[in-house]
């Protein structure tokens, strides 16, 4: 099998032992005859929700899955891709948590508290950062904070929006589109789907751990000032923080279409669970959905290390490189998501494009671990270059000629 650049998929089976470490290139080993495997008994969750979708991060299991590829308007969940668009432009030095942006005239008669819905009350002319403009985003949903995001960035909301999407596709967000940068109604344009959002939350929970942290479990947000000169303070519109063991983010959402909607996530004993409810009727049937939902997947499931953070997992070959391999690690301590009192075990293994082509830069995403327990559906992880790859010269390239033949 080959992709269209020709590179080819490896697959390497590591036959990993429950505890182990597999180790840093491991011999390909031919499969031993399958036996008949029956089907394990999955837990059973029960809901009335027609969109409902939780995930394991660390295994990439799928615990539940209902209505995940139906599109639909997720309101100002929307804001969730905004924010992993500014994040991203931070990591990668083109953008500062300190830059001052001003708040124009015509932004502010836009989303202004009066007009504009959720709002973390910027005033015409205020300058203020993109840290305290990250932190309205998500604390307090602020429609007015998207804005000036997407205008003091790409100079106008049209541009920005054109960006979010380049992303979205860039990071496998397949049936998205967006239409605005905070989710406020446009005609349809703006759409999502459950397995959407899960990708999105996954990807800014791996890509932007430090971000994530400092931004989406702010418990309240003290910005502007009431007419009367008191400070205002907003609770963080997250309906499980603070209620629920291990919630710290992400965002909620409501529209007449998709009712009221929720992509959460909360952690515990090491493990991550990302979740979105979509269809409630009311706050409080959302509230209790997600609450439900997560603790049925920390209740009836568990998950078993396999892999510890930082393990070398194996090696790729490199394609015009200055060296002729390159070792894939484990950024995070990969797990086997099984339920609970499981028996069974499991098989592992390595699959990356090879070779994998130079420039390879470290953390880059370069294969995936996919664990299969016995009778149940396969587990993916995402492993990252474990150092940086340049482009080799004729002599690296002559190099690695000789150790493909001789393996030398």
């Amino acid at each position: 099998m080959t992709s269209a650049g020709g590179a080819a998929i490896a697959a390497l089976a590591l036959l990993l032992v429950p505890g182990t470490a597999p180790a840093a290139n491991p011999p390909a080993q031919k499969a031993a005859p399958k036996k008949a495997t029956a089907l394990v008994s999955r837990p059973l969750y029960v809901t009335e929700a027609p969109i409902v979708m939780l995930k394991d991060l660390d295994s990439g299991a799928i615990l539940f899955s209902r209505g995940a590829d139906k599109r639909f308007a997720p309101a100002s969940m929307a804001k969730v891709m905004t924010a992993y668009v500014v994040l991203d432009l931070i990591k990668s030095g083109k953008l500062s948590r300190d830059t001052i942006f001003t708040v124009d005239e015509a932004t502010w008669k836009k989303w202004n508290g009066s007009s504009g819905g959720s709002t973390m009350f910027l005033r015409p002319r205020e300058k203020v950062s993109v840290d305290e403009l990250l932190k309205g985003l998500i604390t307090v949903s602020g429609n007015d904070a998207a804005a000036v995001l997407a205008v003091g960035i790409d100079g106008s909301e049209e541009a920005f929006v054109k960006r979010m999407n380049e992303v979205a596709t860039q990071i496998g967000m397949a049936s998205s589109r967006f239409g605005t940068p905070n989710g406020w109604p446009d005609g349809g344009v703006t759409k999502v789907s459950a397995a959407d959002l899960i990708t999105l939350a996954d990807r800014l929970i791996r890509d932007h751990p430090a971000g994530y942290t400092r931004y989406f479990a702010i418990p309240k947000l003290q910005h502007g000032t009431s007419p009367d000169g008191k400070p205002i303070v907003q609770p963080n519109r997250n309906p499980i923080l603070g209620r629920f063991v291990g919630a710290d983010g992400l965002k909620t959402g409501h529209t007449a279409e998709a009712g009221y909607c929720f992509l959460g996530s909360a952690k515990r004993d090491g493990r991550r669970l990302i979740m979105v409810v979509a269809g409630m009727s009311s706050e409080k049937a959302r509230r209790d959905e997600a609450e439900r939902l997560m603790s049925w997947g920390f209740d009836a499931w568990e998950g078993r290390e396999i892999v510890p953070a930082g393990a070398k997992v194996g090696k790729l070959d490199v394609g015009q490189g200055a060296r002729p391999t390159l070792e894939a690690e484990a950024a995070i301590p990969v797990r086997m998501t099984v339920p609970r009192g499981y028996t069974g075990g499991y098989r592992a293994t390595l699959r990356g494009l090879s070779p994998v082509p130079a420039p390879i830069a470290r953390g880059t995403r370069v294969a995936e671990l996919v664990v299969a327990p016995d009778g149940l559906p396969p587990q993916t992880t995402p492993l990252l270059a474990a150092s940086d790859v340049a482009t080799g010269g004729w002599t690296d390239r002559a190099r690695t000629g000789f150790y493909r033949l001789t393996g030398l």
